[in-house]
This record gives structure tokens, C-alpha cells and sequence, in this order.
């Protein structure tokens, strides 16, 4: 394939359209003619410093599957790539490993992007292409970033009041957006302004499309749900039932059904043609902050307080599945746009987690993705790259891992990676019930066996981990190690020493002696150990002494001291009592003569 190539340069006048890429000077050669001007010259525009981003770029990945699509003798039969860095120009799309999810969980750390005045970003969208990301932030302003570079890119101010919502149309023309003030707005996809009107009182939780694109749906704290004709924006039908806000609300990909979440606990499914509830789901415990239908049309994953995520079939009306892991209220899921199963939560504790409809625990995630509630997700059109917004004024982006990479990144570390580098010590029984632990019943709350970690932020360094901390039950406590007997040398293993055991020569002065019993026969301690003190009370019939020293004399009944031998001076100064005392080779406190 050949390609055109153009000089970077301008025959007149120079600034940053000279300055390529990759930082050069972009200088033609002098021999193009004399009408050349001279680069120094300076013509009033400031040259910026060329600065390496970092960059996603799909386009070489999607390129070679089209490539090899055409050489497959089968579909079903995909070249599957291998755990090494020369794999990395084999990787496949997101979309050509429907089979395999794992293939799909973005855990890489890519950038951090924050708006220049610092404020909460609510809600984010990609467009229709994937181009472009747009946050709206509690500001009430729209920023647009780069999706290849992450780069600002513009901002707008879209709304008086802070933006919760925002939804693209189906046919990718029309964005609808909405505040806390009750508004709703139309915008084109050139981020042009078109229509506004008063929706409801409150704010304006979730904007849903139907799949025809000729109604939407919303809901607010008003505690209703409102169905509306796109092409006039009025209002067709007003859907009562819950007892209190309406937090989310979604429609159904392929049917006229919708579906609701609430503060009352409640899921609702609803009739837009008729506005009647049709029936209600009631596995929450607490308020349901998010739901989503699955593109398959038979799956939706509802997002709660309760610290959980259940999955419910509506061709059963039954829950399917429930998913625990995370340790505070899940805030926010998105489904992937390719693989069925597979679908992403945000905590309001910052974590994000990845769940695979089957399996029970998490099979991706980052502990602390972000240092505050993570408030939406969205997963990029081509489903290589997640975006994610939170509490803590910060969106950032996550992508696949690369053949090879050993995902030591500061966001996300695996459990070899945590045994490895002494953060998590993982037993055996944390593994058997890691699947099986329920929110708010492990030992992580005032336990006897908990360990709070201090909040830190993703920058510092990581606090360590316990069972507690992830939200399963503590595992049981090590068996209690053999108490040492007293006099023991530490280090020094209890029980009977081997044959020829040897202390080292250089054993420091008044090392404490063995115990009688535990030395070997024959064993003959270094000159300078002291001997024990010897025990209270009457000593057992053939009590071993170390040569050169003699028994004391016995003792009286009741444990008197025997009577001073005869000529013994009772007024004796302390110096000469001590001085017969070391005649009879009995071992005395120096500080205490008394004793």
C-alpha cells in the first residue's frame, strides 16, 4: 500500500504548522528555492512544545481482524493470541471475542482528565462514533475530550443548574440532556442547542429512548415517570405508582415495556402505551440507584444500597442472580456493548467492578479507581475502552490489557499480585468463601479480627488488606505457636535439643541458660553462661547441677532457712556474708542479699 506524503512546512512564515510530532524543528532543506523564509523569523505565533500523549488507537487492531476475516476458514475458530508481547499486533477487537469476555475487562489505568474549575462530573456519554466523550458536571457545563489522546478538546455551558442525565438517540442524531432544575434539552450531534422545556419539579434522574426513537421516557425525584413525543416535545403520559423518587429508568431494546427503579425498593415494570404497571419486582432491600436491560432483551441488572447486584430473567419474572462484592452501595453499572454476559459496577467507595453473568465473584476491578462515589460508566462504542466519572471531580479512562503486560498498575492489582508483595495474605478458607460472603455479616466492623485500612488516596500507598476490607468473612485465626519454656534462648526450638548440638562461640556474657532437661548428654556449655536461678521451693530428688557447684543445704519444714552454722558472727558486715556465701557456691540476687 503506498501512501502520499506532503511537507509539513510552509514556503511563508513558520509557528507551529513547521513543528511536527515528534518534536523536530520541521526545516525544509534549503535547496526547494529562494522564496524560502527563513524559520527564525518571527511572525507574531508562539511555538508550543510538542508533548507525547498517551493513545489508544483501535484502528490498527480493527485493520488486521478485517485482514484476517477474510483468510478464517471459520468463524467459530478464531487465532487465539498468547500471553507475550509479540502478540500484541495479533490482538483482536473487542467485538471478534464474543465467546470469551475476559478478553473485554478494561483494567489498564490510561489517563485522568479534570476540568480547569474542579467540580463533580454527574454523567458522561461517548459519541455515536467514538471520537469524543462528553461529561456533563454539576457546573452545568458540557466537556468534550479527545477519545484517542484524552485531550481537552472544548467546553460549553449547557445548563444553568448540574446535569444528571444525558442520552444519545438510536439513530445517533440527537442528544437529550437533563438538570436538576426539571429541564430537558435537544442538541445535535454538533453539540448545537435546538429545544428546551420545563419537564418536571425536581431534578431529572434518567432519559431513556424508545426503540423506534419517536418517544422518550424520564424521571425525576417527583416521584413520576413521564412519557414524551420527541418531534413536538410534548407530553403524552404521566406513569404514577411509585412511592417515592424515581432514580432510573430504562426501555426495553426491542418491546414497549419499561422499566423503573426507586427509593421505595421497588423495580416496576410499565406499559407506555397504556401508562399500567404490569408488575413489580421485590428483591431490593434499599434504594436502587441504577438498572439496565441487556441487549439479548431478557436480562436486567438492577443496582441497589444494599451493596449488591441482581440480575432478574423477565421470561421467568425470577431473580437469576445475585452478585456481591462490593463493600458500600453500587452507584452505577453499564452492560458491555458486545459481550452478553458481561457487564461493569461503580461503588461509592470508588471501586469499580467487572461481573460475568455465571460466575459469582468479580472477575475484574480496580479497588480504588476513584476516591469518591463513581456517579456513571460507559463503555467506549467499539467496547476496548471504559470511561468512568466520579464524585472526586475526575474522569478518567480504562482499557484492555495487552498481551504480555503484568497489570502492576497503582489502580488495579491482581491476587498473585497482592500474595507477591505482602499487601493480602490469602488462606485457603478466604478462597472457599469468597463466593459465599453476604455484606455487613463479616468481621470487618468492629471485629476481633478486623483491620481498618486508613483512606488513602490511589497515589499513596496502598493500605494494607484483609479479609474484612473485601468483603468476606475473616478466615480462622493461626493456631497458637508452642510456648518457649523460661530460659530458653530465643530462637532456640522447644523440646530436647539434637545429638552434638553446639551453641556459637560467640555467645555474649549472662546468655540465659537452658532449662535441666533440655541438653543433650554430654553437652557442655560455653565458660562464660551463667547458670539458672534455681526454682522456688524443695528441689526434686536428683536435680542435675553443672560442675563445680554444689547443692544448698536442705531446708527446714515450712520453707525456713536452715540455722547459721555454729560460730557464726550474727552482726556479719554484708562483704563477708557474701564472701561465705560464694564458699558455699550457692548463686544470690547482688542487689538483694537478703534473698
Amino acid at each position: 500500500m503506498e501512501r502520499n506524503f506532503t511537507p509539513s512546512w510552509r514556503p511563508r512564515g513558520g509557528g507551529a504548522a513547521g513543528v511536527s510530532a515528534g518534536g523536530g524543528s520541521g526545516r525544509p532543506p534549503t535547496s526547494f528555492g529562494s522564496d524560502y523564509q527563513h524559520s527564525n523569523t518571527f511572525d507574531g505565533k508562539r511555538v508550543r512544545k510538542a508533548i507525547q500523549r498517551r493513545t489508544v488507537d483501535y484502528n490498527s487492531v480493527v485493520a488486521k481482524y478485517l485482514e484476517n476475516r477474510t483468510v478464517n476458514r471459520d468463524p467459530r475458530e478464531p487465532l487465539n493470541t498468547q500471553p507475550d508481547n509479540n502478540f500484541v499486533v495479533e490482538m483482536p477487537p473487542a467485538f471478534a471475542t464474543r465467546h470469551n469476555p475476559a478478553v473485554s475487562i478494561a483494567t489498564k489505568f490510561v489517563h485522568t482528565s479534570i476540568n480547569k474549575i474542579r467540580c463533580p462530573i454527574n454523567v458522561l456519554k461517548w459519541t455515536p462514533e467514538g471520537r469524543r466523550l462528553i461529561t456533563g458536571a454539576s457546573s452545568g457545563e458540557f466537556t468534550l475530550w479527545n477519545g484517542l489522546a484524552f485531550n481537552f478538546e472544548t467546553i460549553h455551558q449547557a445548563h444553568d443548574r448540574a446535569i444528571r442525565s444525558m442520552i444519545w438517540s438510536h439513530n445517533d442524531t440527537w442528544l437529550l440532556s437533563g438538570d436538576d432544575s426539571g429541564k430537558i434539552k435537544y442538541w445535535q450531534s454538533n453539540m448545537s442547542h435546538l429545544k428546551e422545556f420545563t419537564a418536571h419539579k425536581e431534578s431529572v434522574r434518567d432519559l431513556t429512548f424508545s426503540p423506534t426513537d419517536t418517544r422518550f421516557a424520564s424521571c425525576s425525584d417527583d416521584g413520576t415517570i413521564k412519557i414524551w413525543v420527541f418531534a413536538e416535545a410534548r407530553e403524552e403520559r404521566t406513569l404514577t405508582g411509585h412511592g417515592w423518587d424515581v432514580k432510573c429508568v430504562d426501555w426495553h431494546p426491542q418491546k414497549a415495556l419499561l422499566a423503573s427503579g426507586s427509593k421505595d425498593h421497588l423495580v416496576k415494570l410499565w406499559d407506555p402505551k397504556s401508562g399500567n404497571a404490569l408488575s413489580t419486582l421485590y428483591g431490593n432491600k434499599n434504594t436502587i440507584l441504577a438498572l439496565k436491560w441487556n441487549q439479548n432483551g431478557n436480562w436486567l441488572v438492577t443496582a441497589s444500597r444494599d451493596q449488591l447486584l441482581r440480575v432478574y430473567d423477565i421470561r421467568t419474572m425470577k431473580e437469576l442472580q445475585t452478585f456481591r462484592g462490593h463493600k458500600k452501595e453500587v452507584s452505577s453499572v453499564a452492560w458491555h456493548p458486545y459481550n452478553e454476559s458481561l457487564f461493569v459496577s461503580g461503588g461509592s467507595d470508588g471501586a469499580i467492578n467487572y461481573w460475568n453473568v455465571g460466575t459469582e465473584f468479580a472477575v475484574g476491578g480496580m479497588e480504588q479507581a476513584h476516591e469518591s462515589t463513581v456517579f456513571s460508566l460507559d463503555f467506549h462504542p467499539c467496547g476496548h475502552m471504559l470511561a468512568s466519572c466520579s464524585n472526586d471531580h475526575t474522569t478518567r479512562f480504562w482499557a484492555r490489557n495487552r498481551p504480555g503486560d503484568v497489570m502492576h498498575d497503582r489502580f488495579s492489582q491482581t491476587r498473585k499480585d497482592e500474595e507477591f508483595m505482602g499487601i493480602k495474605e490469602v488462606t485457603i478458607a478466604d478462597k472457599k468463601s469468597e463466593e459465599f460472603s453476604l455484606p455487613g455479616l463479616s468481621f470487618g466492623s468492629g471485629g476481633i479480627f478486623s483491620k481498618t485500612p486508613e483512606k488513602e488516596g490511589p497515589d499513596s500507598k496502598r493500605a494494607r488488606l484483609d479479609d474484612s476490607v473485601r468483603g468476606s468473612p475473616k478466615a480462622a485465626p493461626p493456631a497458637p505457636r508452642p510456648m518457649i519454656p523460661p530460659g530458653m534462648p530465643p530462637g532456640m526450638p522447644p523440646g530436647p535439643m539434637p545429638p552434638g548440638f553446639r551453641p556459637p562461640p560467640n555467645m555474649p556474657p549472662g546468655f540465659p541458660f537452658p532449662p535441666p532437661g533440655a541438653l543433650p548428654p554430654g553437652f557442655r556449655p560455653p565458660p562464660n553462661m551463667r547458670p539458672p536461678p534455681l526454682p522456688p521451693g524443695p528441689l526434686p530428688p536428683g536435680f542435675p547441677f553443672p560442675p563445680g557447684m554444689r547443692p544448698p543445704p536442705p531446708m527446714m519444714p515450712g520453707g525456713r532457712p536452715p540455722p547459721l552454722p555454729p560460730g557464726f558472727p550474727p552482726n556479719m558486715d554484708p562483704a563477708a556474708f557474701m564472701q561465705h556465701l560464694a564458699q558455699q557456691a550457692v548463686p544470690v540476687n547482688k542487689n538483694n542479699p537478703k534473698k
